[in-house]
């Protein structure tokens, strides 16, 4: 079930694709961006996508939200969760993604893409394979070299009708996960079907084909447990001078103060005024 803010007032305004975190849906971090939403509503129309897989509740979410299920996450964190296949895992999350936004009714532009947690792994993963696939057509189309590979990759970049000027990243941890089977997976790139928890083979630097140059905006909580990994996905796998950062007195959750809300969206206004 998708969630989408707003009546039809926001169908003509650009849109923006938001991916909850494990363990929560749709419908929950709809409420959770709730001050987000009110700030935004007159510049974007949010459209929240559910994840594919099922998955136990969060226990961070259980106590207020428990009975908002059934939920849902993108990738697997714990060996008791079902084995998949990565590419399978990929063209689930890519199928999900695409249902979404071909049964959305807005007109506006798809321009952005918004993710915490674990849909911030996913946001950001989409933008690398939008990057990598874009380059892989170019590349196939100026060599005049056009195979059925290179037409099936653009195919897969259609499919999802991606083409997100930014990326809204929050609370999101490293690594980058491979979501397009047409594409090489580089080193320190995971595949969707793999145990990210147990990765180590950190890039130095934010230069090679892990790395991504669309603009992103990372917002990390400063008292987050897992904020070493929320930097090294924002300092090692996005290239300089296309990150923006907001940092807040927080934990592993949506800002909800007003000055924190207030940090964040003038950063994504600010982000959108020049990427779109």
């Amino acid at each position: 079930m998708t969630q989408i803010n707003g009546a039809s007032s926001t169908l003509h305004l650009p849109r923006i694709l938001c991916l909850h975190g494990g363990g929560v849906n749709a419908k929950v971090f709809e409420i959770q961006c709730r001050a987000i939403i009110t700030r935004l509503k007159s510049s974007f129309r949010l459209v929240f996508v559910d994840a594919p897989f099922l998955s136990p509740a969060h226990p961070a979410i259980v106590q207020v939200f428990g009975d908002l299920g059934p939920f849902r996450r993108w990738l697997r964190w714990s060996p008791e969760q079902p084995e998949i296949d990565g590419d399978a895992a990929a063209a689930e999350i890519r199928h999900v993604c695409q249902r979404t936004m071909d049964a959305d009714a807005g007109t506006g532009e798809w321009v952005g893409i918004l993710g915490f947690s674990q849909g911030a792994k996913i946001a950001t993963s989409i933008l690398w394979t939008q990057e990598r696939l874009a380059a892989a057509a170019a590349a196939a189309k100026s060599a005049a070299k056009a195979t059925d590979e290179t037409e099936q990759q653009q195919q897969d970049l259609n499919d999802m009708k991606t083409n997100f000027k930014f990326g809204i990243i929050m609370a999101g941890r490293a690594p980058i996960v491979q979501l397009s089977g047409r594409l090489d997976t580089p080193r320190h790139v995971v595949d969707a079907g793999r145990l990210s928890s147990d990765f180590s083979d950190w890039p130095e630097t934010n230069e090679g084909p892990h790395a991504i140059s669309i603009p992103t905006l990372h917002v990390h909580g400063l008292r987050d447990p897992g904020l070493d990994q929320h930097r090294i996905l924002s300092d090692r796998y996005c290239k300089s001078g296309t990150v923006e950062l907001v940092e807040w007195d927080g934990d592993h959750r949506i800002p909800i103060k007003q000055y924190d809300v207030e940090d964040v969206v003038s950063k994504i206004l600010e982000m959108a005024n020049y990427s779109v």
